[in-house]
């Protein structure tokens, strides 16, 4: 069998299942400068769910919302709140993809179907992952469309809304998953998608005094797409892993991270929005240079902004995680900044353990 079963392109994009859509929408185009630019609904003759799809740049997202309290999207919002239902993937053929999924044992969500609208026809099947998560494969002559079938392509009049927020793509995408299934999940990336294990912490790399966790990063072959996958260790508190598990009442994304060129100015453009981030560590920046090395920014500008520094041997990239973007301690952002360091910020585990800690305890959880 081929390496590369699925010939992954790109992330498509990622759709959230919401509670509303439109409010939702509303958040993500104000606090995180995205662009609406396409929209479904009962106006369009979608009569089950209503979709807001937005833009920054490369990264896309599609927001959806039932109109109705039955049905699997209405039963999803209900159990997990506001979350990541879909990873799609624009694929080189999408019933190959899912035919080569199904064939090394994934479990089918949806079979290949045509999805066609105004002379523009797309393929897409999906399968799941951990949790009720999913990912699409999706495929066109010429290139999937960013405006996918069944979508009314919409104008944004964001008036003096910032036009973005320097958000570029899509870097990585984290899965929590439960105690013991960490391998088990490892291993379907490897086996059934074709991905391989880029890097591997444990919990003596990701630990505080009160809680730890395992991850193992996995990627495709071409390095384009990498999912780190969560799992809690044993310590004295509840896991920050843990609590995600318990309140999303199951494995799935805990957060998304968006990539930068300029994250000072990106952050401050966040903050102006409305998102509100961790806070490092006070003792943080009084050592970092002598960890991570000289770096071209000034830390009088970094450390007001709360943004972590890490390196390798490649270079260093810049990092800040905004505290969770829902009502329940599930979903939150990274935003991040590569010079070079092709890893995930290893040597501030501890910093940003201690921060969700610290938000842990406000919440009674810890």
């Amino acid at each position: 069998m081929s390496d590369d079963p699925l010939q992954i392109k790109r992330i498509h994009h990622v759709e959230l299942w919401v509670g509303n859509a439109l409010q939702a929408a509303y958040y993500y185009r104000r606090a995180f400068g995205f662009e609406l630019y396409g929209y479904r609904g009962l106006e369009t003759g979608s009569r089950q769910v209503t979709s807001h799809a937005l833009r920054q740049a490369e990264a896309r997202m599609i927001l959806s919302a039932p109109l109705s309290e039955e049905g699997e999207l209405a039963e999803h919002v209900k159990r997990h709140g506001d979350g990541v239902r879909d990873i799609a993937f624009e694929v080189a053929d999408a019933d190959a993809a899912f035919a080569a999924a199904v064939e090394r044992g994934a479990r089918p969500a949806a079979e290949p179907h045509d999805m066609a609208s105004d002379g523009v026809t797309v393929r897409r099947a999906s399968v799941f992952t951990y949790g009720e998560t999913v990912h699409s494969f999706i495929s066109a002559p010429g290139g999937a469309p960013d405006l996918l079938p069944g979508f009314e392509q919409r104008q944004d009049d964001r008036g003096e809304a910032a036009a973005g927020a320097g958000l570029l793509l899509i870097d990585h995408i984290v899965g929590n998953v439960e105690v013991g299934k960490m391998d088990h999940w490892c291993d379907y990336y490897q086996k059934v998608l074709g991905f391989h294990r880029y890097i591997t912490f444990d919990d003596k790399d990701i630990s505080t005094e009160f809680s730890a966790l395992q991850s193992v990063v996995m990627s495709d072959a071409t390095q384009t797409v990498k999912f780190p996958i969560n799992e809690p260790a044993e310590g004295r508190r509840l896991s920050q892993i843990q609590e995600y598990i318990d309140y999303y009442d199951g494995p799935g994304a805990q957060h998304i991270a968006l990539l930068t060129d300029d994250i000072v100015t990106t952050v401050k453009a966040l903050r102006a929005g409305g998102v509100e981030f961790l806070e490092a560590p006070k003792a943080y920046y009084e050592t970092l240079l002598d960890r991570v090395g000289e770096i071209d920014e000034d830390l009088a500008v970094l450390e007001p902004l709360d943004i972590l520094v890490d390196a390798d041997d490649e270079g260093y990239l810049l990092q800040i995680f905004t505290k969770p973007v829902e009502d329940r301690p599930t979903l939150f952002y990274e935003i991040i900044q590569r010079k070079g360091c092709r890893g995930f910020g290893k040597g501030n585990f501890k910093a940003l353990f201690v921060a969700i800690e610290q938000e842990q305890e406000r919440r009674g959880n810890l």
